[in-house]
């Protein structure tokens, strides 16, 4: 790709992103239909003053990870609906004024990769988790019809969580007397350095048909592995990455993104 001085300017911003596959699925993509865009990581720890130096660049979108997706919400000028109940962006577009919108595309990547395996329409899921990613998933899964049992290590976040969305929550400890159409770890349990952990005994994985992992450093994870052993489909974490960028290209270019030519890109990286 030839940067140019008329190159439009994307990229995320976010503490830390050395590690983010962003880049690579993003490039990739405005290479591969000729778009003058590049899209780069700028690590940021303080999110309003990352703003202000992408408005003064003329940065055209940005992708918002850890830890900036709630505070960002302060700083931006309109905020689309879901997003807004979500109470989290992850997806930025700078209009021609240079004022800011918000969108949450979490919550569509990971229908969409739940949807590969499993009709979501009032089927029961088991929700891992309590933070950012299992609010925006599981606000996801509602707004499809399916119907959302929380768990989580930490008690009171859940209960506040699943109060929100009302849904039922339960104690991690008492998942293992719960059957469901499908089960998601939406917590970063399993992810590298902490690989070999996992939240659901393996002896319960038969419970749920489907088992999906948002976690994609290792791509297959403790979780997964058991559940492949267990007769399980499983869904891995780079599904829901590839649909929820496919969702920002698509929302910043208004062209249809090159799916399979992001997801190549991405095993191509995991793989390296």
């Amino acid at each position: 790709m030839l940067i140019k001085g008329s190159t439009e300017i994307y990229g995320i911003i976010g503490n830390p992103v050395a590690h983010s596959l962003s880049p690579i699925m993003h490039n990739s993509a405005f290479e591969a239909l000729g778009l003058n865009k590049v899209y780069v990581a700028f690590p940021a720890t303080n999110a309003e003053k990352a703003l202000a130096a992408c408005r003064a660049l003329g940065v055209h979108g940005l992708s918002v990870t850890i830890p900036h997706k709630e505070t960002i919400l302060a700083h931006i000028d309109s905020i689309d609906p879901m997003a807004q109940k979500i109470g989290a962006v992850n997806t930025l577009l700078f209009n021609e004024d240079n004022k800011i919108h918000g969108l949450n595309t979490d919550w569509i990547g990971a229908n969409k990769a739940l949807a590969e395996k499993l009709e979501l329409q009032g089927k029961r899921i088991l929700l891992l988790g309590a933070g950012g990613s299992a609010k925006a998933i599981g606000f996801g899964l509602l707004e499809a019809g399916a119907r959302v049992i929380f768990a989580s290590r930490t008690e009171n976040k859940v209960k506040v969580l699943a109060e929100t969305l009302k849904c039922d929550w339960t104690h991690l400890a008492d998942i293992e007397t719960i059957q469901a159409d499908g089960l998601i770890n939406a917590t970063s349990v399993g992810m590298s350095p902490i690989e070999n952990a996992s939240l659901v005994p393996a002896e319960s994985l038969g419970n749920f048909p489907v088992v999906m992992d948002i976690v994609y450093a290792p791509l297959e994870t403790r979780l997964l592995r058991e559940a492949k052993s267990a007769g399980c489909e499983v869904i891995t974490g780079l599904s829901m990455l590839l649909y929820q960028g496919v969702a920002q290209f698509e929302a910043w270019t208004g062209q249809d993104a090159p799916v399979e030519v992001m997801r190549t890109a991405l095993m191509k990286a995991i793989n390296e």
